[in-house]
């Protein structure tokens, strides 16, 4: 899921245009499967892997499909079968196929944890507050087996390292295999990522962004849109995108601007009205992120109608 914003406008321009249904080859032991659930929230659609030779580990099965499971199935060429089913994370477009694919292949399903694992301190606070959130989050989702950080998945000689990545959501993982990561909702080609408090938190968003910059050079295998040829110079376009919008909101409140929804108007003069509440959710996050090192306060209780002012 991605966040409203001028870079997510913009269309890909490295040809990359998978078709529902018809797996494409990315490399040797590499395909994807586009499901069919474009929007602006999820570009083309979900982007599902399917990584091996004979024993295939399916990353991200995606929506609850039927034709999307059906093409899954489909891919499993005579001589292979699926061994193991891997989720980066709980949203509605990437987790609710895993358990319909489990039932069908009996491939037991791995990822950090439920919907509610790995929220932080504060936001485990914030959501016990009810400051709304739960956009698009697949609430039901319960893996067969927890992978920590850390963890490995392995099957037909290929390897999965867990690194746990929270901030789009609090369960999120990305996966390192070979020179390459599947970065899954945290980075992506076409637009930045949607952080939504409480399932989303902008300060452990940043530290995750810090700790894949420091894997170094690779090619990213995201969510949605097109492989990232050089990782690393996206994840530093990432974090000067957020530290820009940091300070778009910043000014907007030592301008004046007190409610989320006047700073909302401020910082997101170029979009639509109908995709605001996103934006909104957005700017939530960042004030909750700049409150957090005291950047700003919040002058009652945090939530969609809080108040700001700068320190």
């Amino acid at each position: 899921m991605a966040e409203i914003s001028p870079i997510s406008q913009a269309a890909t321009t490295s040809g990359f245009a998978p078709l529902p249904g018809q797996p494409l080859t990315l490399e040797p032991g590499l395909r994807l499967l586009l499901a069919p659930n474009p929007s602006p929230m999820t570009e083309r659609g979900t982007n599902t892997y399917i990584l091996g030779d004979t024993e295939l580990m399916v990353i991200d099965p995606g929506p609850a499909s039927e034709p999307h499971l059906a093409a899954i199935l489909a891919a499993v060429l005579p001589g292979q079968q699926i061994a193991k089913i891997i989720v980066t994370h709980s949203h509605l477009d990437h987790s609710p196929a895993a358990r319909p694919l489990s039932q069908a292949t009996g491939a037991p399903v791995y990822a950090f944890g439920d919907s509610l694992a790995g929220r932080s301190p504060r936001m485990q606070a914030l959501a016990a507050a009810d400051i709304g959130g739960g956009e698009g989050v697949d609430m039901a989702f319960q893996p067969d087996i927890c992978l920590p950080d850390g963890g490995e998945v392995e099957a037909g000689g290929h390897r999965l390292t867990a690194l746990h990545t929270p901030g789009h959501l609090g369960n999120h993982l990305c996966f390192q295999w070979r020179d390459a990561l599947f970065t899954g909702d945290h980075i992506m080609e076409w637009a930045p990522s949607l952080v939504s408090p409480p399932d989303g938190d902008l300060t452990d968003f940043m530290a995750s962004l810090t700790r894949i910059e420091a894997l170094g050079p690779r090619r990213y295998y995201s969510g949605h849109g097109a492989p990232i040829t050089d990782g690393l110079a996206r994840t530093r376009a990432l974090r000067a995108h957020r530290l820009s919008r940091e300070s778009s909101i910043v000014s907007a409140v030592r301008n004046g601007a007190r409610t989320i929804e006047e700073i909302t108007a401020a910082v997101y003069s170029d979009i639509p009205p109908a995709l605001l509440p996103a934006a909104a959710r957005n700017v939530l996050a960042h004030l909750i992120d700049l409150d957090t090192r005291h950047a700003l306060r919040f002058t009652g209780a945090i939530g969609l109608h809080a108040q700001v002012a700068p320190i």
